[in-house]
């Protein structure tokens, strides 16, 4: 069986085709600048093939025509015909309180995520986009899945999800907190359990996915009981460009001495804060280190408050979950960034957490395994987040039940 992973953006659909048999990637790429001049087409495979070319694709139907030429093709295809894909499986980022689990499409679905567009507007309506282009090129008879990214952190307590707000504005706008990321969060929880060697029903643990956008999530027994991230992605603790968590009073306060719109507001949280608006420097965490290496004090306060924040959330759901036997690092900084991992570590120490410097150095480019000492009092890993192979284990899944 062969899955196809599909994650639609507004102007960008990225693809991967995955051999359930072995759960290998055959092929992946991206369809960039859709719906404007100068798009880009790039397809990879798995023994190194590339393609790359300049097309202009006029909507999602036509970036899905690109991939499904790419998937035959005689010289960088994977299959020999389309009839190999068996279903498609989409990411959809806002599923509210409509879907707590992964779905087959119908149009009754299709209306269930177009009703969350508000929640979503750039994310769920360029879904429904890639889930009509999908069924236009691929045809009604293949089947198709969609997973939530808010699916995992549906089994909060109220107490968790709720807004200090008046409690109409839940009723009427259905304004809580829903999360996000939780496909990574449910497969490095599961993987966790699996490197522990333990069943994950039996454990207590805080996953942090920290990349330019970055979200924690406290996970008791393989079940979500609180995470950062709120109505929005802009919750939480600083990330690339977004403020995280903040006294809703700087909102109003900015907006009026700077004579600003809710749109334009909504651009300086979203685009212009975070390691960018304090460092001054970049996004990019990369270039703020390499900056604060080289003595830029602000550089070096963007990364002090980011990993002092990472450190207050790990802290904070300690509490929520009344222990913790392990705590894992994954997604682009997570994975990659070992002297935030160090530090994090290093505030938690009172807590009997000991990170092993050298492994924790080892623990990069891919690499997965525990970095805690062998006398830590909570186990710390790095484990490769792997959102595809998560959607397509659940379109297996779904599909197989037809």
């Amino acid at each position: 069986m062969k899955i196809l992973v599909i994650n639609a953006g507004s102007s960008s659909l990225k693809y991967q085709l995955i051999d359930m048999e072995s759960e290998k990637m055959l092929c992946k790429g991206n369809c960039e600048r859709i719906g404007m001049p100068a798009g880009v087409f790039t397809h990879k495979t798995a023994d190194g093939k590339e393609l790359v070319k300049k097309v202009n694709m006029l909507d999602h139907t036509a970036a899905f025509m690109q991939v499904k030429n790419a998937l035959i093709d005689e010289e960088y295809g994977v299959i020999g015909n389309l009839e190999e894909v068996t279903a498609v499986g989409h990411r959809i980022v806002q599923g509210g309180s409509l879907f707590s689990e992964s779905v087959l499409v119908d149009e009754k679905v299709i209306e269930g995520i177009e009703s969350l567009i508000p929640l979503a507007p750039l994310h769920n309506k360029a879904h429904v986009q890639g889930i009509r282009a999908c069924r236009e090129v691929f045809g009604p008879e293949v089947p198709e899945v969609v997973v939530f990214d808010t699916a995992f952190h549906s089994t909060m307590p109220p107490k968790a999800y709720m807004f200090n707000v008046p409690y109409e504005y839940y009723e009427k706008y259905a304004v809580r907190r829903y999360g996000f990321h939780g496909t990574s969060h449910r497969y490095v929880s599961a993987r966790c359990a699996q490197l522990m060697g333990r069943d994950i029903a039996e454990t207590k643990m805080i996953t942090c996915h920290l990349g330019n956008g970055s979200s924690i999530t406290a996970v008791d027994g393989g079940k979500c009981i609180d995470t950062s991230m709120g109505l929005t992605p802009l919750d939480g603790f600083m990330m690339g460009t977004r403020t995280g968590t903040l006294d809703p009073s700087v909102v109003t306060f900015i907006m009026e001495k700077e004579h600003l719109t809710p749109r334009e507001m909504d651009e300086v949280l979203n685009k212009k804060s975070g390691l960018l608006g304090i460092s001054g420097v970049s996004s990019d965490d990369r270039d703020v280190t390499a900056a604060n290496q080289a003595g830029n004090p602000r550089a070096k306060l963007a990364q002090d408050i980011l990993e002092y924040q990472i450190a207050k959330f790990i802290g904070g759901y300690m509490v929520a979950l009344g222990g913790c036997n392990a705590i894992v690092f994954t997604a682009g900084l997570g994975e990659n960034q070992a002297s935030h991992r160090m530090a994090v570590g290093k505030y938690l120490s009172y807590l009997g957490v000991k990170i092993d410097e050298a492994l924790n150095e080892e623990m990069i480019h891919g690499r997965e395994g525990k970095i805690s000492a062998p006398d830590s009092s909570i186990e710390v890993y790095v484990i490769p987040t792997n959102e595809e192979l998560v959607i397509a284990r659940d379109t297996r899944d779904l599909v197989e039940k037809l």
